[in-house]
């Protein structure tokens, strides 16, 4: 009798550990959970070289940390291509498909997608000035569901001025491309203005709306004229018509990315987009993983990035001072 009850007892423990492990088993069997994250890019084109760039750093920047596409990560990707009426379409899209983060470059992004939702987490990259755009309260305490990272400090628009006076020395009235119709666009334009006189500049502000009013305004300068395309969705989206422009009017330019230059631009500074797509990825996670936006800082640039194209600057008659050389980052021959 004491035989068989042990033995019952032991045959009714180990049906209830299988029957206990048994969940246990087949949760670890199902399918890791899908998340969704939208990415919106005012100023971009799909086909554009930079753009890949940056969508295949997102991508890798996501595997390392986890998130691999098709497994437990999908990303939608909307393109804006400077149009507003476009941008306001594919927020309403991107918001419709309820995402868990939107990952939105630039202002032109970043505004609408504001007014649409004040509850999915937006990591924002590329963003002139935020907290002066009402975008969030502090660089330290975002406030809201958005956070990210800004593409400079005004400070950088003066530097601009700076180093195209260094390469073209004879240059005395320069041509400012930018949009008034932005925080940044005017913050930038204020900064150019104050140093221009420092180091005996002129300068004119040109309205970047569309590609006649670009052409009127590189058109028809004495040799003394320079340009200055500051950072915009506008200016980014008729990159290549300004790149042709400043190379046929012989003016030497100034832009704020590297795109610019690696397309035929004379010299660029600004921030390595790149390493900051890097940088939203990690903050992509951390939302993913729990933390909110209001949370995590704003944070400025870590690395900012001057490129020089030699054979650009031949054309022009400029040689480039072995001052500004040593300081290059990439230098194009």
């Amino acid at each position: 009798m004491q035989f068989n009850q042990l033995h019952r007892r032991k045959f009714v423990t180990l049906l209830g550990g299988a029957a206990a492990a048994w969940p246990l088993t087949a949760r670890a069997q199902q399918p890791e959970r899908m998340r969704r994250i939208g990415v919106l890019a005012g100023g971009a084109v799909a086909t554009d070289t930079d753009t890949q760039a940056r969508n295949a750093v997102l991508a890798k920047s996501l595997q390392e940390l986890g998130w691999v596409i098709g497994r437990n990560v999908q990303i939608d990707f909307r393109y804006g291509l400077g149009d507003a009426a476009n941008v306001r379409k594919y927020v309403e899209e991107l918001v419709a498909l309820a995402p868990d983060v939107v990952l939105a470059s630039g202002a032109s992004a970043l505004a609408p997608l504001l007014q649409a939702t004040r509850t999915v987490p937006i990591v924002f990259v590329a963003v002139a000035d935020p907290v002066g755009a009402g975008f969030v309260e502090s660089m330290a305490r975002p406030g809201g569901n958005a956070t990210g990272f800004i593409q400079f400090e005004y400070s950088l628009s003066g530097k601009w001025l700076e180093l195209l006076k260094e390469i073209a020395p004879g240059v005395t009235r320069v041509v400012v491309l930018r949009d008034p119709t932005t925080t940044a666009g005017v913050g930038q334009f204020a900064v150019i203005q104050s140093v221009a006189s420092s180091i005996g500049l002129d300068v004119r502000p040109v309205n970047v709306h569309d590609a006649g009013e670009i052409e009127r305004a590189t058109t028809g300068h004495s040799p003394n004229v320079g340009l200055v395309v500051t950072a915009s969705a506008s200016s980014l989206v008729h990159s290549a018509l300004i790149i042709t422009l400043a190379e046929r009017h012989k003016l030497p330019a100034i832009y704020p990315r590297r795109s610019f230059v690696a397309a035929g631009g004379l010299i660029s500074y600004g921030f390595d987009a790149l390493d900051q797509v890097r940088q939203a990825a990690s903050y992509v996670d951390r939302i993913l993983k729990g933390e909110k936006p209001a949370d995590l800082p704003v944070q400025a640039p870590t690395k900012y990035e001057l490129v020089i194209n030699l054979k650009t600057a031949k054309p022009l008659g400029l040689e480039i001072p072995p001052t500004v050389l040593a300081r290059a980052d990439e230098v194009i021959e």
